[in-house]
């Protein structure tokens, strides 16, 4: 065996720890090169981040809808999938949200433009504006001025008309298509998730310099209250009230889950978890595998309860340090379109970190706060993983009931 093959990698969890260590030492050192390279580092990957992150929400999205055309045979099942996954979706934002207004975060007064010019920014992008973008006036708009919500409404409604061309040839060339360019970015985006040690060593520097600057950071530890707690009461008191309202024993379910959700906890990855999802509900929930084996992998692309959490209150978080007057109208809003990108999410590697980014940017609003979360977020990306396998599992299991109820037919 050759010497190289017999030395093992070092883990990521050790280069992670070297770029923090490095980033900590650059801002504190005083030496202006090094500062200066943390902060062009963290203005590199602001860009990288706002270049890729638009184009994954649309195609994730028109790839999402438009090959899930379900035959007639089990159009119930795909219209019930749909309706408890957006439903529990939309509710684990709802929870953000009403968790938001409960802790109530403080700012961190570390904000990389006049919080003047901010404010005007985003009101002029807030509260009813935000529905006449909705509506882009050509298709290309959203993308050259990167207006995500024009960009959600042309890939939905995209996805939908793929599934009505009459033409069978033509439908599934375009589907390859639009699966096709799915893929590039996917790798694109897993080359930016190769070297985001780097990423974060830029980011710390550059939060470590403005933090010397006297900037006050006890508000972030309302922030990960906020996300962490939404994804614990959506764990452990929503979906297992959703499985009881079914008469389905909530807590059996969840310990014949756990195989799946230790898988998905470490792994950090719903997609990489479906095959032990699988076996582990057919065998310990005796879910059928005729249900198990077309809801699971919809339920893996469109069933994103932590990201959507995640989203709310990040945007909302980011929004408010920046000068946004956050009402409830704009909260009631976020609730929304935290679910549709979430639901775009399918798939993409650290998705909900480049959802938000790209979410704040299309609004002119400073991400450099992004940095000070993304230490944490390893940990709540293993939590949100978690949580997205155990509500597919939930999902499955109440769809499989009703199968059996005779209330949905295969």
């Amino acid at each position: 065996m050759c010497v190289q093959h017999s030395k093992k990698r070092p883990s990521m969890a050790l280069i992670y720890l070297l770029a923090i260590t490095l980033g900590v030492i650059s801002g504190f050192s005083g030496i202006t090169f090094l500062q200066e390279l943390g902060t062009l580092t963290s203005d590199v990957f602001i860009k990288i981040f706002k270049c890729i992150s638009l184009p994954i929400i649309a195609l994730s999205i028109i790839v999402t809808i438009s090959q899930y055309s379900a035959t007639d045979s089990m159009k119930k099942i795909w219209q019930s999938t749909l309706f408890y996954t957006v439903g529990t979706t939309i509710i684990a934002a709802a929870v953000a949200c009403g968790l938001y207004l409960l802790i109530s975060p403080s700012n961190i007064s570390a904000v990389s433009a006049p919080m003047g010019a901010v404010h005007d920014s985003v009101s002029q992008t807030s509260y009813l504006s935000y529905l006449t973008h909705l509506i882009p006036a050509n298709v290309f708009s959203p993308f050259l001025e990167h207006q995500v919500m024009g960009a959600l409404f042309v890939s939905i409604v995209v996805g939908l008309a793929i599934r009505q061309i009459p033409n069978e040839e033509s439908r599934l060339g375009i589907m390859d298509f639009f699966k096709g360019a799915h893929g590039i970015f996917l790798v694109i985006t897993g080359w930016v998730v190769k070297i985001i040690p780097i990423a974060l060593f830029g980011f710390i520097t550059a939060t470590i310099v403005q933090l010397r600057s006297g900037v006050d950071i006890r508000g972030l530890g309302g922030y990960l209250a906020v996300v962490v707690l939404a994804n614990v009461v959506q764990g452990f008191v929503v979906l297992p009230l959703l499985l009881r309202r079914h008469n389905i024993q909530p807590f059996q379910a969840l310990h014949g889950m756990l195989p799946a959700l230790s898988v998905a906890f470490f792994s950090k990855s719903s997609a990489g978890t479906l095959p032990v999802t699988m076996e582990t509900i057919e065998r310990n929930l005796n879910v059928s595998p005729k249900v198990s084996r077309f809801v699971l992998p919809l339920c893996t692309s469109i069933n994103m309860n932590g990201c959507a959490a995640f989203i709310f209150a990040t945007v909302i978080y980011l929004m408010q340090n920046n000068g946004a007057e956050i009402d409830m109208l704009t909260m009631i809003l976020w609730i929304f379109v935290s679910t549709i990108a979430a639901v775009g999410n399918a798939g993409v590697p650290m998705g909900c970190f480049f959802l938000s980014a790209s979410l704040l940017t299309s609004m002119n609003v400073p991400i450099t706060l992004l940095g000070l979360i993304l230490p944490f977020y390893s940990l709540i990306d293993m939590v949100e993983t978690a949580l997205n396998v155990w509500s597919d599992a939930c999902v499955t299991k109440i769809i499989d009931e009703r199968v059996k109820d005779h209330e949905v037919v295969v």
